[in-house]
């Protein structure tokens, strides 16, 4: 292990540092601080909940060490609102001793006071890729002294929208500067974007990027349906000293909805959070900050809150609905066991889900265990409905699996005026 102090860090860096209770450095921010304090380009993958923030914001805050000018000097893309926010609040926190300046921009809400920090004069810019470049046309932005430039999450800008925006925001950039970009996993995408956009870069790898957190507890229940999954939830959150706070993560918008509501019916409204993409922006950020304060025991959400966010102290991730992007599986429970604290991460898994699951294990490449549901925990018969559409999805994945497969619900063909099944299908 080896101590911030043993890095080219000032005085008051070192100190907000401790303050922040950090003694040692994670294995990311040991090999990226020194490359970046030596001006190379770095290209960081690292699991989530690793420190990748501070391993670049450390070596940021000491190049530029003090306020100079009015217009910023570092660039730092993230890819959501909650992210920048949280970028953000980092930045207070490790720079409070100095006297840099930061503003954070991003779109959902109004620019008024965005521009006003701007306006102030700022080190470092913080900023959502199409905020940024409202901003940058609307003139509010000068882009000239940026001498670094960061993608932090850059999995997640590798979208098809971000990709036109990331070239038109290039543009904007001076040529003589540093690179920087992290990731969680390395893409495809994440690879062609580094080839144009690094320059001789030292890659960092800290362990396979798929693999999860070590401090996570993982295991999985075999529920049949969507009914005893609530009645297995409603059991485990009995144990209230355990379960202090826990993050539930489900598939759509539609179930994070109706879950949130019969537990706030159940715990009281001002006892459980629900966020997902139909909420505003301000309800997002103020949800999110109860939370992370420990005002609310309970957050139901989609994937939107899965990756990047620093929420310390979850001690629980449920997995309401089994992932079906693998990928997020590890972000979603990197939520907790961040920080050299352990978690505990819990999957539920109907008959449909078990694909998802096996692939889940292939890419960390881990069995996770299988924990036997409570005896008394009900287990109610599965209504037809919910039961056909399982059926449904598993001709798909075998259908995925084998293309000439044919199941109960493969394509009709017309014989003699009617419709009948190519198949006999399940009994």
């Amino acid at each position: 292990m080896i101590s911030f102090r043993e890095f080219r860090l000032n005085r008051q860096l070192l100190d907000a540092v401790a303050d922040l209770g950090y003694e040692q450095a994670t294995a990311i921010q040991q090999k990226a601080i020194p490359a970046i304090l030596g001006g190379q380009d770095v290209l960081g993958v690292s699991q989530t909940g690793t420190g990748k923030t501070a391993a670049y914001l450390l070596p940021l805050l000491r190049i530029l060490n003090y306020a100079q000018g009015n217009d910023a000097r570092a660039l730092i893309i993230v890819p959501t609102r909650e992210l920048s926010i949280q970028v953000g609040n980092t930045i207070r926190d490790l720079s409070k001793y100095t006297d840099l300046r930061y503003a954070v921009v991003f779109g959902g809400q109004g620019a008024k006071d965005q521009i006003a920090a701007i306006k102030k004069g700022i080190d470092i810019l913080v900023a959502s890729p199409g905020r940024y470049l409202d901003l940058y046309l609307e003139g509010h932005i000068q882009a000239k002294k940026i001498k670094y430039l960061v993608l932090d999450e850059a999995e997640r800008l590798m979208d098809k929208s971000f990709i036109g925006q990331f070239h038109r925001i290039l543009e904007t950039m001076p040529q003589k500067r540093q690179n920087l970009l992290f990731s969680a996993t390395m893409s495809d995408l994440v690879r062609k974007i580094a080839a144009d956009f690094l320059d001789f870069p030292i890659e960092i790898h800290i362990q396979p990027e798929v693999k999860t957190a070590e401090t996570v507890s993982q295991a999985w229940y075999s529920l049949p349906n969507m009914r005893a999954k609530l009645n297995l939830l409603m059991e485990l959150l009995k144990d209230e000293a355990g379960m202090k706070k826990v993050i539930v993560f489900c598939k759509t918008k539609a179930i994070a909805s109706s879950l949130g509501k019969y537990l706030q019916r159940l715990y009281g409204e001002e006892n459980v959070l629900v966020i997902h993409g139909n909420k505003t922006q301000q309800t997002r950020i103020n949800s999110m900050l109860r939370f992370r304060n420990d005002e609310v025991r309970l957050l139901v959400t989609t994937d939107l809150a899965a990756r990047g966010l620093d929420i310390p102290d979850v001690t629980h991730v449920v997995n309401f609905d089994t992932p079906v992007i693998y990928e997020d599986y590890v972000h979603r429970i990197g939520r907790t066991g961040r920080a050299f604290k352990t978690g505990v991460s819990l999957t539920f898994v109907n008959m449909a889900d078990r694909y998802h699951l096996e692939q889940i294990e292939k890419l960390i490449r881990q069995k996770i265990p299988q924990v036997k549901v409570p005896r008394n925990v009900e287990i109610p018969e599965t209504p037809y409905e919910e039961q056909q559409e399982m059926l449904r999805e598993i001709d798909r994945q075998k259908r995925k699996e084998n293309p000439e497969f044919k199941g109960a619900f493969h394509d009709k063909k017309e014989v003699k005026g009617r419709t009948m099944p190519k198949s006999k299908g399940r009994r």
